[in-house]
């Protein structure tokens, strides 16, 4: 059955970034409902995000598209061109390879609650605008950005 029991979904707190770079995003939850429902081609996370933490670290994909949709609550989107306030009903989109690296703060009081949706290239490589670290999607991995591991 296509249907997706929420309550099945595990719920993940945090990134895999190394320290320090974790911390921004300690208490983000993610959902990967994608995952859950067995899609292949793209991805599909439920995303909440309490007061003062970070979606991620700034970033851009060299081979994904990738889409957010505000369900409940207010985002700060950074990205080069400056911020922009994200409210419920709200969407933006990040094509792939476009180097203009963003991630959403939530400066309100209020958990704020958006979908994430991306394409999955296995090839892709994120990159991190603001600091020395990058993943390939081959291997998860974080990597300074000459290649060497953290």
């Amino acid at each position: 059955m296509p249907i997706i029991d929420m309550a099945d979904v595990p719920a993940l707190q945090g990134t895999g970034y190394p320290s320090p770079y974790a911390a921004r995003s300690a208490e983000r939850i993610r959902q990967r409902l994608g995952d859950a429902g067995g899609l292949v081609d793209f991805g599909v996370n439920l995303m909440r995000l309490p007061p003062g933490n970070w979606s991620s670290q700034r970033h851009w994909h060299s081979e994904e598209d990738e889409f957010v949709y505000v369900l409940e609550g207010e985002l700060v989107l950074i990205e080069d061109a400056g911020e922009t306030l994200l409210r419920t009903g709200d969407c933006a989109s990040f094509p792939k390879n476009s180097g203009n690296g963003h991630h959403l703060i939530n400066r309100s009081n209020a958990t704020a609650v958006y979908l994430e949706v991306g394409s999955r290239s296995a090839t892709d490589v994120i990159t991190c605008s603001d600091i020395d670290m990058m993943s390939p999607s081959t291997d998860g991995r974080f990597l300074h950005k000459d290649g060497t591991p953290y």
